[in-house]
């Protein structure tokens, strides 16, 4: 994230974003997908989380489970986009179907 010209660091925990994505346990090698996915929201908690405490300069923005709101489930078809359980599920896919020698 940025702060003027300076560059924020920011991380999110495994547990903080399963919950952004409606979602349980995660394998490792479908976090990325996952963050790709979810990088809106996790952005926007990022700036949050910077906003309301004090800007100290090499500071780390964390995020864990107890700034995400769990966020309720939505209908693709009334919001015209894809639920969380969806991206989830889709999630899932992804790590189930890529190939052992990939993950390496």
């Amino acid at each position: 994230m940025l702060h003027d010209a300076d560059t924020v660091e920011c991380q999110i925990s495994d547990a903080a974003m399963d919950i952004l994505g409606g979602v349980k346990g995660t394998e490792s090698m479908a976090r990325q997908a996952q963050f790709l996915s979810l990088r809106d929201a996790v952005e926007g908690l990022a700036s949050d989380l910077f906003d309301k405490g004090p800007c100290v300069r090499g500071q780390v923005v964390r995020i864990f489970t107890k700034h995400v709101q769990k966020m309720p489930l939505t209908d693709p078809i009334a919001t015209g986009s894809e639920s969380a359980l969806d991206q989830a599920a889709s999630l899932r896919v992804l790590a189930e179907a890529r190939p052992a020698s990939a993950a390496q």
